[in-house]
């Protein structure tokens, strides 16, 4: 299996483990000219941004340590203009998380990074 189709199929694990914990998932893969976020959606009253990460061994670092500043930065960039294209309300309380994918284990990390300018 190819790195993209692998990335997918966790993509989709990740999603079902977030709809099992009550996420409301809006939007899946948004893009721009900036980048891309992998999942948008409510959990509770946040609207919360998801990085997923996969690493299928230890010879790269772990899956969370992958989603270093310059990642942040962009993801925020994106979700900017998500909320811009969205209406969303200025005071909509927002989240960048992380699901980090190590092997089998999945770690969903809250609050995983402040918003980057």
């Amino acid at each position: 299996m190819n790195t993209r189709a692998a990335g997918a199929q966790k993509e989709e694990q990740v999603c079902a483990y977030l709809l099992s914990q009550g996420v409301n998932i809006v939007e899946r893969n948004f893009r721009n000219r900036q980048g891309e976020i992998d999942i948008v959606g409510y959990d509770g009253s946040y609207l919360v941004f998801f990085e997923v990460k996969y690493r299928a061994g230890k010879g790269k670092g772990s899956a969370a340590e992958a989603v270093g500043t310059v990642k942040q930065k962009k993801i925020c960039r994106v979700a900017d203009y998500y909320r811009y294209l969205h209406h969303c309300a200025e005071d909509t309380p927002i989240r960048f998380d992380v699901v980090a994918v190590d092997g089998a284990a999945l770690h969903w990390i809250k609050n995983a990074f402040d918003y980057q300018r």
